[in-house]
């Protein structure tokens, strides 16, 4: 999943960079470099994921399939590589829930999950508690 998620991210930055190149060294002509950058970003679109849709929400299993938590959040780095899953854990219905970060190079793709190895729910919630830095 890193992987993935680091090569989408190292495809829009140097999209970005070849676009913002192109603008300063060729004279603007009406639309060519909006088409040449689309053209760029839906291929990374395509081959990406949507944090929203593939990842925020989906279950951490372990190798039996057992539930141990739920991604919540995702940390991206100040290098724009995103990090840390920050995973919800414990509680009922959300009660006494509390989340903890677990490194992204640690989880790997399983059907609709994150699986993580050798893990237990109990495992899990004895990592510390993840808070969010103040800005």
């Amino acid at each position: 999943m890193s992987r993935l998620v680091a090569a989408l991210l190292s495809s829009l930055v140097l999209a970005q960079a070849q676009a913002q190149a192109q603008a300063k060294d060729d004279p603007p002509i009406a639309g060519s470099t909006a088409v040449d950058v689309a053209l760029v970003r839906v291929h990374d679109v395509a081959v990406g994921f949507s944090a929203r849709k593939q990842i925020i929400g989906h279950y951490v299993v372990n190798e039996q399939g057992n539930a141990v938590g739920k991604v919540v959040d995702l940390i991206v780095a100040p290098d724009m590589s995103i990090t840390y899953a920050i995973v919800g854990v414990g509680g009922l219905l959300g009660a006494s829930r509390r989340q903890v970060a677990i490194a992204v190079d640690q989880f790997t793709r399983q059907n609709d999950s994150f699986m993580l190895p050798g893990a237990t729910p109990e495992l899990v919630k004895s990592l510390p508690a993840f808070a969010y830095a103040e800005p």
